[in-house]
């Protein structure tokens, strides 16, 4: 009996690289983002990585679309290869360049506070700041001209409530959201003083260190409350630290708006409902 062999199609190489580009690419990747949010290396060196890895994934994607052109035109095989490095290579530069369109539109700062003319001060998170991050000084007019004209709804929030109640408030919701508690001094009334917290946060993917400072004072009809959130590196924060001033005042009235428990109505005693049933027959 004469056996048929089936002549195999053949591969495309430019398929079959991409592929493996793309695969050592989100290898890469994902060890970066292991070492920047572990601190294993110092920042710039872990960042270099990462920015390897993604050109790495725009070869790949380059290699994907010339293999789809090779496959196309010699029908030839590897199609798979290709889509699973397009796949791969546009999963991983996909939010890069959603970054790098908030960066095209925002402006370039990295410190946002409430109050322009007197930010809260970074004074525990001062000394624990690495010598190369950015300075805790407030970077002055311009920033706040900047900010202003791109975060117009950044502004300082004002209650009825005790400067006590708005700094536990405070406290609550940063504890809830997990950061890190630097230093915490409530306000006092009889030496005025205000209540401030120091606290550092994390980004979520990279685990970037973001500083925040909230300071609680005292007025007239109740309490302000401002705060101030910078990061430590870069010039550009993409955005995220005016998100992140928004969303803790939001958290914030929210606990200051709850309502609080509701207060029980007296049970009266036995002599006063039998008062109350004379004067009742009466």
């Amino acid at each position: 009996m004469v056996r048929r062999r089936i002549a195999e199609q053949p591969t495309s190489r430019l398929a079959v690289w991409a592929r493996r580009i793309a695969l050592f690419s989100l290898a890469a990747t994902l060890i970066a983002i292991i070492i920047v949010r572990s601190g294993a290396l110092e920042i710039v060196p872990a960042l270099s990585t990462l920015a390897g890895a993604l050109v790495l994934a725009v070869v790949a994607i380059l290699l994907a679309f010339a293999a789809g052109i090779v496959i196309w035109m010699e029908g030839i095989g590897g199609l798979r290869q290709a889509v699973t490095a397009l796949v791969i290579g546009f999963a991983l530069i996909a939010y890069p360049l959603y970054l790098g369109i908030m960066a095209y539109r925002l402006p370039a700062i990295y410190d946002i506070t409430t109050d322009p003319i007197d930010p809260p001060r970074f004074e525990a998170i001062a000394r624990l700041r690495p010598r190369d991050a950015n300075s805790v000084a407030y970077a002055g007019l311009y920033t706040a001209e900047q900010q202003h004209a791109a975060y117009s709804d950044i502004e300082p929030y004002l209650t009825d409530a005790s400067p006590q109640e708005a700094y536990a408030a405070a406290l609550k919701v940063i504890a809830k959201r997990k950061w890190h508690i630097v230093d915490a001094r409530p306000p006092q009334a009889v030496a005025p003083r205000d209540g401030r917290i120091e606290a550092i946060a994390r980004t979520m993917i990279l685990g970037f260190r973001e500083d925040v400072v909230v300071r609680v004072r005292a007025t007239p009809d109740g309490a302000r409350i401002d705060v101030r959130s910078a990061s430590r590196y870069g010039r550009h924060d993409l955005g995220a630290n005016a998100a992140r001033v928004r969303a803790l005042i939001d958290d914030i009235d929210d606990v200051l708006s709850a309502p609080g428990p509701e207060k029980k109505a007296p049970v009266p005693n036995r002599a006063q409902a039998a008062g109350k049933g004379n004067s009742a027959r009466r």
